[in-house]
């Protein structure tokens, strides 16, 4: 940690008290910015998760149980295609603008940052009119409570996209704060106020009502980022000539998208297992025990969102000794904020689930199922953007498909009978599974040693 910062270089409990302290205190070396970086975007996600879990308290109790189920279902193919149709954009952006920008190709750089946009724009427009067509075609096998519910995500999908975009962009600056306001607060502030007033007026707020006020939010949310992004870039890239390197991007984005689709396909495959197999009610109060863990997750995404570029950065020079330590700073940074935060949440987590209503209270056993999983997997780090940044996608993305594949597997095999308890159960087991894979791969490409602990 020498090479990083003046600091000692501590790990375990004693370490992270004194990393805080330093965090606190400021600083100006690269751990230290990274610190900072992370932290605020943790806090910008620990406000989120705070907004989402009260719109999702209120909605479960205006809601009810039924239609509640509904709306995740939909709201979960949202999240999970508008993550996965900007290409991989949204990720690779943090390898391509450094890259950029370490070059001197300022056409390539002014190309990108307006044509990316653009294009995922475009792409996730023509997709989304296609699977509203699926929706059309497929309308006398979908329960007729879905169908408008599931039209008006695919109105939803093009905006989130182009957000995602920015998002990208935005971290590629360290501008955390753009990136990720506009999506997790505001949106999250949107439909707290959108749904309330008209709760307030006496409107019926069912699965087609909340779908609406999430799609308002959601285009909103994502005007005013394109603004101000627009206006900070400005300010920050002196105008000229620009290129579309179209080619280019997509082949790095590409194999980056399948990392990126089979991590999504990972973490929603046991949602939307259960809405095939159990009544929405159940998927109801899964989905409840989903977002009180979501804390746990906040602090990998926080990390990953932070390190991803300065990995590309650091190997782009050549400077190992900087990267390696910079890993393990992160690693370490993962693992011992998430184990402090499952052990707070699973002491808290029956009052947690009461606040969705009395009869959520029965998901609090499957909490600890899926915790288990995600400490595992925090225990490495945001080692898949290690990957990523390094070229190494392609065997990531296969061990994010396996891990998958096993997930898919184990929910068709476990849910039927055991309901929400077997899809944690599928998930926590797919996570382990995935987590050997990638110390392994790690460890055989790259000779770096990526676990919290140990040598």
């Amino acid at each position: 940690m020498a090479v990083m910062d003046a600091e000692p270089a501590m790990t375990g409990p004693a370490g992270l008290i004194a990393r805080v302290r330093a965090k606190l205190s400021g600083g100006s070396s690269e751990a230290s910015l990274t610190r900072r970086l992370a932290g605020t975007i943790f806090i910008i996600r620990v406000i989120s998760a705070g907004l989402a879990y009260v719109s999702q308290v209120l909605l479960a109790r205006w809601m009810g149980t039924s239609d509640y189920g509904i709306y995740v279902y939909v709201w979960t193919w949202v999240l999970l295609l508008g993550s996965m149709m900007d290409f991989g954009i949204s990720a690779s952006a943090q390898k391509i603008i450094p890259e950029y920008r370490a070059s001197g190709e300022q056409a390539s750089l002014r190309g990108f940052l307006s044509g990316s946009r653009w294009l995922t724009f475009t792409a996730s427009t023509l997709v989304s009119l296609a699977l509203a067509g699926i929706v059309r075609l497929l309308s006398p096998w979908i329960n007729p409570a879905e169908e408008l519910p599931l039209y008006i995500g695919c109105m939803t999908l093009p905006a989130f996209v182009v957000a995602n975009t920015q998002d990208g962009i935005a971290r590629s600056h360290d501008w955390m704060q753009l990136g990720l306001m506009p999506q997790f607060i505001i949106r999250q502030g949107l439909i707290i106020g959108i749904t309330g007033a008209a709760f307030l007026l006496g409107y019926h707020l069912g699965a087609v009502a909340a779908m609406v006020a999430s799609a308002g939010a959601v285009w909103i949310a994502m005007t005013g980022q394109m603004v101000v992004l627009n206006r900070k870039l400005a300010g920050h890239i002196e105008p000229g000539p620009k290129t579309y390197d179209i080619g280019g991007w997509l082949a790095v984005s590409l194999p980056i998208l399948l990392v990126e689709s089979f991590y999504l396909l990972l973490s929603y495959t046991d949602v939307l297992v259960l809405q095939q197999f159990r009544p929405s009610d159940e998927v109801g109060v899964y989905f409840a025990v989903v977002k009180t863990l979501a804390l746990v997750s906040f602090i990998h995404y926080a990390m990953s969102a932070t390190t991803a570029h300065r990995f590309a950065e650091y190997n782009a020079s050549g400077d190992k000794a900087r990267l390696s330590a910079y890993v393990a700073h992160a690693i370490s940074w993962t693992f011992w904020p998430s184990l402090a935060a499952t052990i707070v949440l699973l002491a808290l987590g029956k009052p947690l689930l009461w606040l969705f209503g009395p009869q959520f209270v029965i998901g609090y056993d499957i909490m600890f199922v899926a915790a288990i999983g995600l400490v595992v997997r925090s225990a490495i780090g945001p080692v898949e953007r290690l990957l990523n940044m390094l070229g190494q996608q392609k065997i990531c993305a296969l061990a994010y498909a396996l891990a998958f594949v096993m997930n898919l597997v184990l929910c068709i095999a476990l849910v039927p009978r055991y309901g929400g308890h077997g899809a944690a159960a599928a998930t926590s087991i797919s996570l382990g599974f995935e987590t050997v894979l990638l110390f392994w791969i790690v460890r055989q490409r790259l000779g770096l040693h990526v676990l919290a602990f140990g040598k």
